[in-house]
């Protein structure tokens, strides 16, 4: 490696370090993300440019052709993509970068045509191959789970904690024999293919309810193979990028777990949002009324309150709602009421969802207040105004041990004097439980599109 790459790539990593610590935070998020996209920017074209002399024309073109393709599809899917199905992009992306982190690890050891590699070159090989095929196959069984082109709950068989174990010990037996024996085309061909499979299983059993988490350890998956990868091609503008997305996705699923309440085992292995009989079960809210309201009493109520929260949730995103929804702070605001927006870890498909949704809104970032800083105040709140959310305002999640999220943080809506639900219907959240709180006398529903009745609530305020 000369000079001038090593400085190049020094320069790349420097800009992903300086990237990820400005994603910390909302205002220098955007920022953030140029810079990091920047560095991997210099980091493609420098490697491209330095291969030309070294290879085929055809491996020029291909190499272009690559870039300019894989560039217009991150371009175009990034635009085009709705708020909604960001996880399952995510997901996408994940996997394509895991399978190619797989393919660099396969190609480089097929051009020992069979010899038997050198353990420093063996081990980061195989690691890349396993961990980059198993993020492959298991973000694309979450891209289909997201996008609904299977079922989302989990998918579960007998003794599948074996089988799966089974498929385990085979890759480690493969991969003992790559090292000592050969590297073979069919010995990596099997080896590769039980990683999809192990893959695929890893991630069947997971309900669509835990994507989210899935998602980000499958993306530490992919960061730690691309590192591998870089130690296989001696670049090191591989390794510190895979990683920083390695360390960076653990952490997040470790805090994502946190707010969730479950360790991360339980997330994998507990089969969460299976069908099962519990303490606040759907079949619970059989007969039980509830207090539907219009949107001029509750513009009502609203405009003639001195303080109200707002809790956003997936079904905000669905319904794009969230420039009705920062139209209704501002003439609230204009009424003399205090707006505040409530933001739980896990809100959305993803972390940071709801954060990226009102910022679309151009809600000021102060007005953002996460779970540990706005639980206090819900007691002390006229109105709290649920959209699109259940589950993170449920308090089964301190009340009934028996409930599959019980022992997960939320928002404390419930204290509030009063609750306005915004829902389509009845129907319960990404959990698949019932919500007490809908029930609860000081709870009013207003059914309907939460575009459409944010707009009427606006139009009521303004009348009030």
């Amino acid at each position: 490696m000369t000079t001038a790459t090593s400085l190049i790539y020094l320069l790349a990593a420097v800009l992903f370090i300086l990237g990820l610590k400005l994603l910390s935070s909302p205002k220098s998020a955007r920022r953030g993300n140029r810079l990091a996209a920047l560095g991997m920017l210099i980091a493609v074209i420098w490697t491209v440019v330095r291969l030309i002399p070294h290879v085929t024309p055809a491996g020029v073109t291909i190499s272009v052709l690559g870039v300019v393709l894989g560039g217009a599809a991150g371009t175009i899917g990034a635009r085009r993509v709705r708020m909604t199905a960001m996880p399952q992009m995510v997901a996408l992306f994940n996997g394509v970068g895991g399978g190619a982190a797989a393919l660099v690890a396969v190609s480089e050891l097929l051009r020992l045509g069979g010899s038997r590699p050198q353990l420093a070159d063996g081990l980061p090989s195989l690691f890349a191959i396993v961990v980059g095929g198993l993020s492959f196959a298991g973000s694309g069984i979450a891209f289909a789970k997201l996008q609904e082109m299977m079922t989302g709950r989990p998918i579960t068989y007998p003794a599948q904690q074996v089988v799966n174990a089974l498929i385990a010990i085979a890759i480690v037996a493969l991969a003992v024999v790559v090292v000592v024996v050969t590297d073979g085309p069919v010995a990596l061909a099997v080896l590769l293919g039980l990683a999809l499979v192990l893959g695929v299983a890893f991630v069947l059993p997971i309900g669509g309810a835990d994507m989210p988490v899935v998602i980000s350890l499958l993306n530490a998956f992919t960061g730690l193979a691309v590192a591998a990868s870089g130690f296989v091609l001696n670049n090191f503008a591989l390794i510190v990028a895979g990683t920083l997305v390695g360390a960076s996705g653990t952490l997040l699923t470790k805090l994502m777990g946190d707010a969730m309440g479950r360790s991360i085992g339980n997330v994998l292995f507990g089969a969460f949002g299976s069908v099962r009989s519990s303490v606040g079960a759907v079949a619970g809210a059989e007969g039980r009324a509830v207090r539907a309201g219009n949107a001029e009493d509750i513009g009502t109520m609203l405009a003639y309150s001195r303080s109200v929260i707002i809790v956003p949730g997936y079904g905000l995103a669905v319904a794009q709602a969230q420039h009705a929804a920062r139209e209704l702070a501002d003439a609230l605001e204009k009424k003399g009421v205090q707006v505040q927006y409530a933001i739980h870890p896990v809100a959305g498909r993803m972390p940071g969802h709801m954060n990226v949704l009102l910022a679309e809104a151009n809600v000021p970032y102060d007005q953002l207040k996460e779970m540990d800083q706005v639980n206090d105040e819900f007691k002390h709140t006229d109105v709290v105004l649920v959209v699109g959310a259940n589950d993170v305002v449920n308090p089964a999640a301190r009340t009934a041990p028996g409930s599959p999220i019980y022992g997960m943080p939320i928002l404390n809506a419930d204290q509030a004097k009063q609750i306005v639900f915004l829902k389509r219907s009845m129907r319960p959240g990404f959990a698949g439980i019932d919500n007490e709180l809908l029930y609860d006398p000081k709870t009013t529903m207003l059914f309907g599109d939460a575009k459409e009745s944010l707009t009427k609530l606006v139009a009521a305020v303004k009348a009030a």
